[in-house]
């Protein structure tokens, strides 16, 4: 941390607090933010706070756009899909032609466009290469047929990355990635918002194409067949930031339970007394300060351009494990009222068990390391 990041911080609170935390509630209720979100974000600089300006964005490091992450953990928000959000800018950025990313990198900054990335299929999540979904290119671009699911932001995105194939013969070489607009494509639908176990106030919809339409140069990269590279490029960039969030999850978890242990009372005395609470709050204190060192190192490592597969895969399944580990443990000492939703660790609780899953199995994590040994 710096004096501007500090400020930037402040800043960033001060806007969670102001146009985030209130809603929480009525985002859950109508399972999806509100579109004008994403505009105030857009002005507020925060959507693509590590794009550089001559795109658009707000000419950052990866530790700004880590700040706005952690700030939205630390109020409990899993609604605002900022993540996604900035995981297709870096799509973009990174693999993306420069007429892409002159067209759509602005337009991502100001959050006149929200955007997805449509990977896992019914029948094809973890396993990338199992995907069904083809594109076959005609004279004036590619149509897609097939559906995807769970896809975050799937509800407002109007660009989505779809994962297809463009060569169903030839394995992982036959995999390209789409940059599809949703507007006026009527071969693209949005199908329901998802019932999910938490995360009520995050749009994860299905997706379905028939004959959807993509213009022939919104391959990303410009040529066929790069789809899996840009994927296994870009995965630790996201794998970080689940990392990030993780973390702010658990610091976060960690304060509401000191607090509610040192108000609750139980035979004569708080809770916070009681060497049992004492000692497992001990133990959560010191694997968040050494969650907070790991993914301070990743955060400098991503900065510095060295994050790679193996080290993302560790934050990933880790901190992962951890954040339910932790939260479960909190929701013990809170007792029953730990179990009612109007209490925030209780929401922590169904929001976090997911985050094992998404961005890549933690089986599938535990796999990319042991290929390292």
């Amino acid at each position: 941390m710096t004096p501007e990041l500090d400020g930037f911080r402040d800043a960033v609170r001060r806007f969670v607090d102001g146009e985030v935390a209130p809603h929480q509630q009525r985002w859950r209720e109508q399972q999806h933010v509100d579109r004008d979100l994403w505009h105030k974000g857009g002005a507020m600089g925060i959507l693509c706070a590590d794009i550089p300006e001559q795109y658009g964005g707000s000419g950052g490091s990866f530790a700004h756009q880590a700040i706005v992450f952690e700030e939205l953990g630390y109020c409990g928000d899993m609604a605002f899909g900022i993540h996604v959000h900035a995981i297709v800018a870096h799509y973009l950025l990174n693999q993306g032609t420069e007429a892409q990313k002159l067209k759509y990198l602005p337009k991502l900054a100001s959050g006149e466009m929200v955007a997805a990335i449509a990977m896992s299929e019914p029948g094809a999540g973890s396993d990338l290469k199992g995907i069904r979904t083809t594109a076959v290119k005609t004279a004036d671009g590619y149509k897609v047929n097939g559906s995807k699911t769970f896809i975050s932001n799937g509800y407002l995105a109007d660009l989505v990355v779809v994962v297809v194939k463009t060569d169903a013969d030839a394995g992982a070489k036959g995999v390209s990635l789409l940059l599809m607009e949703t507007k006026e494509n009527p071969g693209f639908r949005v199908g329901r918002i998802l019932e999910k176990v938490g995360q009520k106030g995050q749009d994860t919809c299905e997706l379905f194409f028939d004959n959807a339409h993509v213009a022939l140069d919104n391959v990303l990269g410009g040529a066929e067949g790069q789809g899996f590279a840009q994927l296994m490029t870009e995965l630790p960039y996201e794998r970080t930031i689940l990392g990030v969030a993780g973390v702010a999850a658990i610091e976060r978890a960690l304060r509401l339970t000191i607090d509610h242990t040192r108000e609750r009372r139980a035979f004569g005395q708080a809770l916070i007394e009681m060497q049992n609470t004492r000692f497992v709050l001990a133990e959560i204190k010191t694997e968040a300060t050494i969650a907070r060192i790991f993914i301070d190192r990743c955060i400098a490592e991503t900065i510095a351009g060295r994050m790679d597969t193996v080290t993302a895969s560790m934050a990933k399944y880790w901190i992962s494990d951890l954040q339910c580990k932790v939260i479960d443990q909190c929701v013990q000492l809170f007792g029953g009222y730990g179990y009612m939703l109007e209490y925030p660790i209780a929401q922590m609780y169904v929001d976090a068990r997911v985050q094992r899953i998404y961005g890549g199995a933690n089986e599938i994590m535990k796999e990319i390391i042991a290929r390292s040994l």
